[in-house]
């Protein structure tokens, strides 16, 4: 990475952003209200206009999520149902940790005991601490509840640093009989290959960026533009009078770390990037991640095949 480029980690909810626009104030009408002394008539009148407020937020608020019911960062001018996705679409792709209808950071299991996800996952969920004390993580895989008990971050995992690779890889108490893991991408043949990505991040469309989280599972599309140190996407901008924008083209949504970017090959799909966060430039904004312009940032996963391997066929050694 140059040194002029820096990364917005898809952390959670907070580095890049706090997503204050989506919720409502429903108290919005007292900063009207007159700072004399209210008679008692003046008092019924505002008690029955905060009712009156409180009602009317109440239908905007189900009309907005309404209209907008899923996830990821999509076009502006196609339907949501195009990007859809349930679980078992995607059954060895599963999310970190739950809060309330958020959910946070994803993972793939790429092996039957072990899953590849971003490192600072595990800081930015509860995992990190509760293998750090010992004791086991509960996440659900393919509808079944499932226990990690281990956190192996790269070796050159350092936030800030230059050559930071942002990979962890997580080790479950005991293998799965299912679902299949899904195999890693050998082949530096990246570019230009169309990609999905999958995640239960925060949606929003092309036009605005993100806007707010539902925890719904969605999918979407987009072509590796770059392979080099990191694989790289654009979000094309449909509108533009020439678009290389994809029927399903979308973008990361905050939340959705350590998410994979699928390539489908001759020998089936295969993990060729890990979620880590978008690139910051002269464009970016916190409050509108993932508009049309955005660049997306994963891990190459096969720069780190000798890494992934050397963890995952340890066996009885000692893994620190």
């Amino acid at each position: 990475m140059a040194c002029c480029e820096h990364i917005c980690i898809y952390r959670d909810y907070n580095m890049c952003g706090n997503g204050a626009h989506a919720e409502a104030n429903p108290n919005v009408a007292q900063k009207h209200l007159s700072a004399e002394l209210e008679t008692a008539e003046a008092a019924r009148v505002r008690m029955k206009l905060a009712a009156v407020m409180s009602r009317f937020m109440l239908v905007l608020l189900a009309l907005f999520f309404t209209g907008y019911g899923h996830g990821i960062i999509i076009r502006h001018d196609v339907g949501q149902a195009a990007y859809d996705a349930q679980s078992i679409d995607y059954p060895a792709v599963f999310f970190l940790e739950r809060e309330g209808a958020r959910k946070v950071c994803v993972a793939t299991l790429i092996d039957e005991q072990w899953a590849l996800t971003a490192a600072h996952c595990a800081e930015e969920t509860s995992l990190g601490a509760a293998t750090a004390l010992g004791e086991t993580f509960a996440v659900e895989v393919a509808g079944l509840s499932r226990d990690i008990d281990l956190v192996v971050k790269h070796p050159r995992y350092q936030q800030g640093v230059a050559d930071n690779v942002d990979l962890a890889l997580l080790r479950f108490t005991a293998p799965l009989s299912s679902p299949r893991p899904i195999l890693l991408n050998a082949a530096k043949n990246e570019l230009s290959k169309v990609v999905t990505i999958v995640g239960w991040g925060y949606f929003g469309i092309g036009t605005l960026g993100r806007q707010y989280a539902d925890g719904r599972m969605r999918y979407a599309t987009n072509r590796i533009s770059q392979s080099g140190r990191y694989l790289r996407y654009k979000f094309d901008d449909p509108r533009e009078a020439v678009s290389a924008s994809l029927p399903t083209e979308g973008m990361l949504g905050l939340g959705d770390s350590g998410g994979p970017a699928l390539i489908e090959t001759i020998a089936g799909v295969r993990l060729a990037g890990v979620a880590i966060g978008q690139l910051v430039d002269v464009n970016y904004e916190e409050e509108t991640q993932g508009r049309y312009g955005a660049i997306a940032m994963y891990e190459r996963v096969s720069s780190h095949l000798t890494w992934i391997e050397s963890v995952i066929n340890c066996a009885e050694c000692t893994i620190e």
